[in-house]
């Protein structure tokens, strides 16, 4: 179970945020009204959410969860892939001294974005991309081995990040999409396959015995209730033309 949530508000610069989506440029009064009700589900979860104030430095910066992997022996900040994001990582080790001791750092020429990982128990499927490379994955594993955790990499072909196209749902439930439906380290879950036409609905968040859905993908929305989950429906579609997803909106710990 979640106890703290740290989110970072939106700010103006988040208009040239790095996109491949061509959905248009976000709209910024929209983005900073979703993002207040994001809070909200979250703050619905039973969590306390550390809401930090806007980095107008970096366009990108509310997608912090790019920036930190966090597990309760230890915080890892990232070194983030994207040059443009390099430096976002500063604030949030200050953020993280409130609550960690332990806090260990991924260094160049290592890379890692926290939306490569994804945590199933102690065990953490990191995605190898053109955010996180080999050296990161490396480095990383060895950490959290220090750490009393394990590691395993997954090499992605088509998608931006690891959890573009999966979700651990805990109970060894898992939304997969894409290039994961098939993939052989997968099939050992209950997986929920999201359909083709809903496939960036894939990147939805558990959170307390609920999982948050983005809005108006009905099809994902029903296979997770079928399987007896609370759904809570969240609109990130501003945060779509980014490329964000709602995972990418927080550090959930």
């Amino acid at each position: 179970m979640f106890k703290h949530v740290i989110v970072r508000r939106p700010g103006r610069s988040l208009v040239e945020g790095i996109t491949s989506a061509n959905l248009g440029k976000p709209d910024y009064a929209r983005a900073l009204q979703q993002h207040h009700r994001y809070i909200d589900a979250l703050k619905s979860r039973d969590v306390k959410v550390k809401i930090l104030e806007a980095d107008e430095q970096f366009p990108d910066s509310v997608f912090v969860e790019d920036t930190a992997v966090l597990a309760e022996r230890c915080a890892i900040i990232t070194n983030p892939g994207a040059p443009s994001r390099q430096g976002e990582e500063v604030s949030i080790r200050e953020a993280l001294k409130e609550f960690y001791t332990a806090i260990e750092t991924i260094t160049a020429p290592g890379t890692l974005e926290g939306g490569d990982v994804m945590r199933v128990g102690d065990h953490f499927y990191v995605g190898l991309s053109a955010r996180t490379n080999e050296e990161g994955c490396r480095q990383f594993t060895g950490i959290l081995n220090k750490y009393r955790y394990t590691a395993s990499a997954v090499k992605l072909e088509k998608f931006l990040h690891l959890k573009t196209g999966l979700a651990y749902l805990e109970n060894n439930n898992l939304l997969v999409a894409g290039e994961f439906i098939q993939h052989e380290e997968f099939k050992k879950f209950n997986r929920i396959i999201i359909h083709e036409s809903e496939g960036y609905a894939a990147n939805c968040i558990w959170v307390n015995d609920a999982v948050l859905v983005p809005m108006n993908y009905p099809k994902t929305k029903a296979a997770i209730s079928k399987a007896g989950y609370n759904v809570v429906e969240v609109d990130v579609s501003e945060f779509k033309k980014l490329d964000g997803g709602l995972s990418c909106l927080s550090l959930r710990f």
